[in-house]
């Protein structure tokens, strides 16, 4: 189904995503962080170095969908994994792993005279920086595990195409915590960034030729995060009208950002600017949640088909319904939002859903642009645009390959 936005509607949008962006600065803070803990584990004194240590990024830092938090002192919070790449499951068990990893950061801490002390979660190790840095790192231990994840996809006939980057990780919850076994939690972060990089891949490498011709550079040398395409701030738009709308969710039912951020990566058809990504998302991304043979939602992991992201839903079904009531209410405000030919109007329409702060600094934002340098359309033409809109139809649910 085809939606439009207005001339106007769109230079707003683009100054939102503007707005909801951390800085580089921020970015390159986290950066520095987890390849700072990685030189730790790698020094020559280091109990992790013959393990062949790794540490990367992973969840919204890795895909480029941080927001800024709705608070000025919330902290951001920074995912990253600790693979030991020379070890494997038969040779300990996910409690030595987790206190191996443990002892390390334990002393990166005390050599960086980190204060707070180190914080052990169900499945990573936290660290928690100065109160000025305003974040704090995550980190997960874990071991390769491409082997048995392939051959397990592949005996249920299931893409196994990203296997090679699956990992084994810890989880201080199952009761064989402590033993050693080939039956570890699965992940595979650098899996679905690979994923959802496919997902924008042509739109992403456009931009970065465009911005490295800008600044005569290489391609290679503009940082994935100075990039961002429609799709990303698409998300990052979805994620800021979620935590309001769940701002207090005493039931704990506030949709994850796992799978807003899957669901929109599949809807995501190329679109070049924010507006028409997010409306099309909006319109498309409840078709990707299958359901299994019993009705159960089956939102599949792209680079673990096996793991199903709304798994919960099964269990606690208000987070199904809350989900579904945060779509209804995004597709109508965003449409509603979009239809609009007048700043002041949109600002009025969406500071109940985003943030009455946030909607005024996107309207000073788009404000303080010439509008013929965002885009070409006037805004004549714009208020002749037709007001998106969002079927009520009945989506005929699929079974995924898989699920029983």
């Amino acid at each position: 189904m085809a939606t439009r936005a207005t001339s106007i509607a769109k230079t707003y949008l683009d100054a939102l995503a503007d707005e909801l962006e951390i800085s580089d600065t921020r970015y390159e803070q986290a950066e520095e962080s987890y390849q700072s803990l990685g030189r730790w584990f790698n020094r020559p004194a280091s109990t992790l170095r013959d393990y062949d240590p790794a540490v990367y990024v992973q969840g919204s830092f890795g895909l480029g969908t941080v927001i800024k938090p709705l608070h000025a002192d919330e902290e951001y919070d920074v995912d990253a994994v600790c693979e030991l790449k020379a070890l494997s499951k038969p040779q300990l068990s996910q409690e030595t792993l987790k206190a191996l990893v443990g002892a390390e950061m334990e002393g990166y801490r005390r050599s960086q005279a980190m204060a707070k002390p180190l914080r052990e979660g169900r499945r990573c190790w936290t660290l928690n920086y100065a109160d000025g840095a305003q974040f704090h790192m995550d980190v997960v231990p874990a071991l390769p595990n491409a082997q048995d994840v392939r051959i397990l996809l592949d005996s249920k006939g299931l893409d196994a195409s990203r296997a090679a980057t699956a990992i084994a990780i810890t989880d201080n919850e199952r009761l064989d915590y402590q033993q050693i076994t080939h039956d570890w939690p699965r992940s595979n972060p650098k899996g679905y960034l690979d994923w959802f990089k496919g997902r924008m891949r042509v739109v992403l490498e456009k931009r970065r030729r465009a911005m490295a011709d800008a600044v005569k550079a290489s391609v290679e040398a503009i940082p994935d995060y100075k990039v961002r395409t429609p799709l990303q701030s698409s998300i990052m738009i979805l994620k800021r009208h979620r935590d309001i709308m769940y701002v207090k969710d005493e039931l704990n039912c506030c949709p994850i950002s796992i799978i807003i951020t899957t669901l929109a990566a599949h809807a995501y058809q190329g679109e070049e600017e924010i507006a028409d990504a997010l409306l099309s998302i909006l319109s498309g991304m409840e078709a990707y949640i299958a359901r299994d043979t019993r009705g159960r939602a089956v939102i599949a992991n792209p680079s673990d088909p096996l793991e199903n992201f709304a798994d919960k839903w099964a269990e606690f079904p208000e987070r199904e319904r809350a989900f579904y009531a945060w779509l209804r209410q995004a597709q109508q405000d965003f449409a509603h939002a979009a239809s609009l030919a007048d700043r002041h109007s949109i600002t009025d329409s969406l500071s109940p859903h985003l943030g009455q702060e946030l909607a005024k600094r996107a309207a000073d934002r788009s404000a303080s642009k010439p509008a013929g340098l965002l885009r070409g359309a006037t805004a004549a033409v714009a208020g002749a645009l037709s007001t998106p809109s969002f079927s009520n139809t009945a989506r005929t649910p699929t079974k995924p390959q898989g699920f029983a």
